[in-house]
């Protein structure tokens, strides 16, 4: 049943009075995407799960008591939908290091996953968002200063610059089409996270925005998404459905600035191969999981328009087979292609040398999974997160033969401003 008001307010009471709640925020809602916020919160009897990647433990939070329960999220999720009822909704993220299988670094601040069971929901519908093409100051690249740093954003500085070095030795010697190169910040902030979610849903509306909560001694965890890629929808009839970003240019400052900018998203070659070679990637993932022949690309590289970037989307859908679950499939194409590059384990590898920090929940999936077997995640960026302290987020992009240093920087810089701000004292 769908409630009437504002879900701010709701969120704000709620997440004052709950340690353990989530807001599945849709107020960015687009065509695709959902336009109904979900706002849910847990009793003390409730069941909450986390992840510790380093220790390899899955923890079972329920009635003031915390069990380890496994090795694995993706399986101990899988076991808990299938003892619970069809009508039942988990709510949460996998972090990057969620797959024991695949090189990734642990996160030293957050659970690498939490998974929350609410027993109590509520759903507010909300209009729909066309684009954002009205320009809100969105300053661009070459005018704008890192408001981090004392220097100029189009710097690269020294560390990035070696990463980048090496991505382009092994892009030139074979060994990856496309390496996805982030790096994490860290922000120091008096703003509580319930109060920063308000202002970064307010700066950067986005289809997959949402705010999570998970209050719980040596499992805090906090995430603030503004994120606009969806990572997998799992529809009543089977069909999973993923949206992949590659391919992003800032707003420009003027009308035709940003015409401009749009226009060379949609038409330069680099944009066109990132996207195809990532297309390609996950056309191959869904093969794994889905019926043959049923894999298709209705949408090729359509220009998506937000309050600070223009974004290069396509879509790839097929209908899973009978033997592969929801949760199977969600981790067969864990992490996201988009976050990791072609091909993916050669490409993670690349990533684990190359980066000097953990990606934590970045670059993971944010959503949720019901126990009849529908899903909808999106991909962790534009996200901030917290353990209670200062604010980490994570941003980068995709490198190929054709990149150049200053502008993969300067891109970076972008994509964080609107988090930036929104902890901006």
């Amino acid at each position: 049943m769908v409630t009437q008001g504002d879900p701010a307010e709701a969120f704000a009471r709620i997440q004052a009075r709950h340690a353990r709640c989530v807001w599945l925020d849709g107020g960015g809602a687009r065509d695709w995407s959902r336009r109904r916020s979900m706002i849910g919160w847990l009793d003390d009897d409730d069941v909450s799960l986390t992840y510790d990647a380093a220790r390899r433990e899955v923890t079972r939070h329920a009635g003031g008591r915390s069990v380890v329960v496994g090795d694995d999220p993706f399986e101990v999720l899988e076991s808990e939908l299938a003892a619970g009822d069809p009508g039942d909704q988990w709510f949460g993220y996998f972090g990057y290091a969620s797959r024991a299988d695949l090189p990734a670094v642990p996160d030293p601040d957050l659970p690498d996953a939490v998974w929350l069971r609410p027993s109590h929901i509520r759903e507010y519908e909300h209009t729909l968002v066309r684009e954002f093409m009205h320009l809100s100051g969105v300053a661009t690249p070459d005018k704008r200063m890192n408001p981090r740093t004392s220097g100029d954003s189009r710097t690269p500085p020294p560390p990035y610059a070696a990463a980048f070095a090496t991505v382009q030795e092994h892009l030139h010697a074979g060994n990856s089409y496309e390496v996805n190169l982030t790096h994490r910040l860290r922000v120091d902030s008096p703003l509580s996270p319930a109060a920063a979610y308000l202002r970064l849903r307010a700066l950067n509306p986005a289809p997959y925005a949402g705010f999570l909560q998970h209050d719980v001694e040596g499992a805090r965890a906090w995430l603030l998404s503004s994120s606009p890629e969806r990572y997998a929808l799992v529809d009543e009839h089977r069909v999973l459905e993923t949206k992949p970003i590659k391919g992003t240019t800032s707003r420009g400052s003027t009308p035709a600035d940003d015409e401009r900018a749009r226009e060379r998203l949609a038409t330069d070659p680099k944009f066109r191969s990132e996207n195809l070679m990532i297309v390609d990637l996950l056309r191959n993932d869904l093969a794994m999981v889905c019926e043959v022949g049923s894999v298709e690309v209705p949408v090729l590289m359509d220009v998506e328009s937000y309050a600070s970037v223009h974004q290069l989307v396509s879509t790839v859908r097929g209908r899973l087979r009978p033997d592969v679950t929801t949760v199977g499939a969600l981790k067969a194409l864990f992490p996201a292609g988009s976050m990791t590059g072609a091909p993916k384990l050669r490409t993670m590898e690349i990533i684990e040398e190359v980066e000097a920090t953990p990606r934590g929940a970045y670059s993971g999936a944010f959503g949720w999974i019901s126990g009849d077997g529908r899903a909808d995640l999106g991909v962790v960026i534009r996200t901030l997160t917290t353990a209670g302290d200062d604010y980490v987020l994570g941003t980068g992009g995709g490198i190929t033969v054709a990149s150049e240093v200053a502008e993969e920087w300067a891109e970076t810089q972008w994509k964080a401003a609107r988090l930036l701000q929104a902890v901006d004292p």
